[in-house]
């Protein structure tokens, strides 16, 4: 009786804590200039989903296809996740600003900005100072969170003092202070080359499909799925967002080895970028890959599911 009702008290916390953040994003406070610009940018990608039935061609549906995976797979996935925040292998530094590079088309700001919040998300999981956790909400991990940065500030801090290997790197700095006009500048050019249809789709259509992958990351993988390791917090396994992330989904997985480069830990796990990184390791490009030995395994081994 004593559980159920601290539990029917925990949830009801839950519940105001979601509700304020809720108040606290959108209505009673006073919006920044950031946090406009970013709620436009936002909104000015997803009309394209509107208008992108009426420009469609096939042309530009591939190159939004094409973009994607370069951006996403070989950008987010391997180079800001894998290689840049938990440094699970290491790269040519030729090869690694590439990677990088194609993670700024993604649309998820700059190497520096992505990296340390994603190290404060390891640091902080699940608590009061993670930069997005359901805890304040699904909305709010999903997307609300990059519409209030004075909240973020409130958590992290003003400046990024964990991505020093980054900041010290010049070109990680340069980037990081003309991001939007690299973004302008692919969108310049795929206009140049396909006018409208090729800006609609590969700019627009394919940012859209790229944040809402790694967003749901950040959302559905800390609220539904399995839970086969034993970690403090609410990282889960989901089979779908394995697939839809390029192997991402599998993050009970990440979050008990997070030094990892493979996520998809069982045979049947699918994990596009762990191939990758195998294919690269195969062509001598990739050392050092770190992944989670059986001893440490057996550690983290639980057979809850949540």
């Amino acid at each position: 009786m004593v559980a159920t009702t601290a539990d029917e008290g925990a949830g009801s916390m839950r519940k105001r804590r979601k509700q304020q953040q809720q108040d606290v994003v959108f209505w009673k406070r006073k919006w920044a200039l950031l946090d406009l610009g970013n709620l436009g940018a936002v909104l000015l990608v997803h009309s394209a989903i509107l208008v992108a039935p009426f420009y469609f061609t096939w042309d530009a549906v591939w190159v939004a296809v094409v973009l994607h995976v370069v951006t996403s797979l070989f950008g987010i996935s391997l180079s800001y996740h894998r290689n840049l925040t938990h440094r699970s292998f290491k790269l040519p530094k030729w090869l690694e600003y590439t990677f990088a590079y194609c993670g700024l088309q993604a649309g998820q700001r700059d190497p520096i900005f992505w990296v340390s919040t994603h190290r404060y998300h390891h640091q902080f999981t699940d608590t009061d100072r993670d930069p997005h956790s359901p805890i304040e909400g699904f909305w709010f991990s999903h997307i609300n969170w990059l519409f209030d940065h004075n909240h973020f500030i409130e958590k992290c801090g003003a400046e990024a003092n964990n991505v020093m290997d980054l900041q010290k790197q010049a070109y990680y700095r340069f980037i990081e202070r003309t991001y939007s006009l690299h973004i302008l500048g692919l969108g310049v050019l795929l206009y140049v080359v396909g006018g409208l249809p090729y800006v609609i789709w590969g700019m627009g259509v394919r940012l859209v499909t790229s944040q809402h992958g790694t967003f749901m990351v950040n959302s559905i993988c800390h609220t539904w799925g399995q839970r086969p390791w034993k970690t403090k917090d609410l990282s889960t396994n989901n089979w779908l967002m394995g697939l839809i992330a390029f192997g991402e989904g599998w993050h009970n997985n990440h979050h008990a080895f997070e030094f990892s480069a493979r996520h998809g830990l069982e045979w049947w796990q699918i994990d596009v970028t762990w191939y990758l990184v195998k294919l690269l390791e195969y062509l001598g490009l990739a050392t050092d890959v770190k992944v989670p030995s059986e001893m440490q395994k057996q550690r983290m081994s639980s057979t809850s599911t949540y």
